[in-house]
């Protein structure tokens, strides 16, 4: 019974861990890009080791696609930082729920960048949610407006950053243009740092808690949740796992309310404007898998069985 389940309950662990991350930027007491900046770092060193142990690809040859590579890193490095930063300046479920917005994001991205057909039913699910977001302001304090607005762009980048690396990853191993984009993140990061006369041992002035916190971030929920992600995919299937990866806001504010007490400061409207959200979310996953069926069928394989 277990192993015919695993792979499923392995998922919502890694889903569990990403939900986490988000009442992680409340938790750590150093400031968003500093915590980005640590993330990243721990995540490129863990993960170079564990790909070599596991023999699994690390080097990208092709110089053109380096450089396409290093651009994504940017966008990585960018989406990281707002993301915190929206947290930071707001509520770890206000945070989250602008990220849930990514995937509609993708719903015109795709056709732009992968050249896939335009879909005017996930246009329409795309102007839902604009309602959404504008029932969850409506419930939220005027101090917390920018980190809204910051929390959507964060959305925009992880978006934009999804896009091109399925289209990288059509020629690319997947794992070595992780490496690569955390490498490029922390290097960004780091000229940022630089410029701003950051990169002093001030940087590494935290508490012990932090530093274990920090760890977990890097090493769990980035490095281990990568390379599980991958094999869990081979397993379910890519649909199985982004339509369930549709729970990580779910989890987030399930958890914002006991540890960080956040229901306190959210209305009515908030969770109205998040429900809504998250079933279009939802929605718009089923609708995907119910038009590749679709395309896909033909007399050949109409009895085979459907994962």
């Amino acid at each position: 019974m277990f192993s015919k389940y695993k792979y499923h309950l392995l998922l919502h662990v890694i889903i569990f861990m990403w939900g986490f991350t988000g009442i992680l930027g409340k938790i750590i007491q150093i400031d968003a890009l500093n915590i980005v900046w640590f993330r990243v770092l721990i995540a490129f060193v863990s993960l170079f080791f564990a790909l070599k142990w596991l023999g699994l690809p690390r080097k990208i040859n092709d110089s053109k696609t380096r450089l396409k590579v290093f651009g994504v890193g940017i966008i990585v490095a960018v989406h990281w930082m707002t993301f915190y930063t929206s947290i930071q300046l707001s509520t770890a479920s206000l945070g989250i729920l602008c990220l849930s917005t990514t995937t509609l994001h993708v719903t015109w991205l795709e056709p732009l960048i992968m050249k896939k057909r335009f879909s005017w039913v996930e246009f329409c699910f795309g102007l839902i949610v604009v309602l959404g977001i504008y029932i969850v302001s409506s419930g939220i304090h005027a101090s917390h407006l920018n980190a809204l607005y910051i929390g959507l762009f964060s959305a925009l980048c992880a978006a934009l950053f999804s896009v091109f690396n399925a289209k990288l990853a059509e020629e690319t191993p997947a794992s070595a243009i992780t490496l690569h984009e955390m490498g490029i993140a922390f290097f960004f990061i780091s000229v940022i740092f630089f410029a701003q006369q950051k990169l002093t041992s001030d940087l590494f002035k935290m508490s012990g808690s932090d530093l274990g916190w920090l760890l977990f971030l890097g090493i769990a929920c980035t490095s281990f949740a990568f390379l599980a992600t991958i094999e869990v995919m081979k397993k379910l299937g890519a649909f199985t796992v982004s339509l369930s990866i549709n729970l990580e806001p779910v989890y987030t504010i399930l958890l914002a309310i006991p540890i960080l007490h956040e229901d306190k400061m959210l209305s009515g409207n908030f969770y109205w404007g998040s429900l809504l959200i998250l079933l279009l979310v939802i929605a718009n996953g089923i609708y995907k898998r119910l038009r590749e069926e679709k395309t896909s069928y033909t007399p050949k394989n109409k009895h085979q069985s459907l994962d």
